[in-house]
């Protein structure tokens, strides 16, 4: 990756994946604050740019292995705890929580400098081309949890 690359995929950290992004008015309601699904997508972006850092590359993995290989979002839990607002500079940290089996759990927040926005737990089905669940190769689940 270039270094242009590595800036705008966020960085890796010992306490996870770091990626910081500004609140746009597209974001916010008519309060001003950020509307609740908005963060559904700055986690997302999150999660991907968390692969990318850690040499994952999701097109690779589905159309190289035989049966493809792809995650999808299986469930979450969400803390709203304070509304990010417009022009507010987040950060969103992602973690590994597990990587085994069919599904990987992982850790979101996001921050606004030290204070704690959101909280999420996701859980990651890891399906083939087909959507069917598929053990998650064990060196693969390895790269997620070091």
């Amino acid at each position: 990756m270039s270094s242009m690359e590595i800036s705008l995929s966020g960085r890796l950290a010992a306490d996870g994946h770091h990626l910081i992004q500004r609140v746009y008015y597209e974001d916010t309601d008519f309060s001003g604050a950020v509307y609740h699904a908005r963060y559904l997508h700055f986690m997302e972006r999150a999660r991907t740019d968390y692969l990318r850092c850690l040499g994952v590359e999701q097109s690779t993995l589905f159309e190289t292995s035989d049966e493809g290989l792809a995650f999808m979002v299986h469930r979450m839990e969400i803390d709203f705890k304070a509304p990010a607002r417009m022009d507010d500079i987040i950060t969103v940290v992602t973690r590994t929580e597990k990587a085994g089996g069919a599904k990987m759990i992982l850790q979101q927040e996001i921050r606004r400098t030290d204070q704690l926005l959101i909280a999420a737990k996701v859980v990651i089905a890891v399906v083939n081309r087909n959507g069917r669940p598929r053990r998650l190769p064990d060196d693969l689940a390895r790269q997620f949890l070091t």
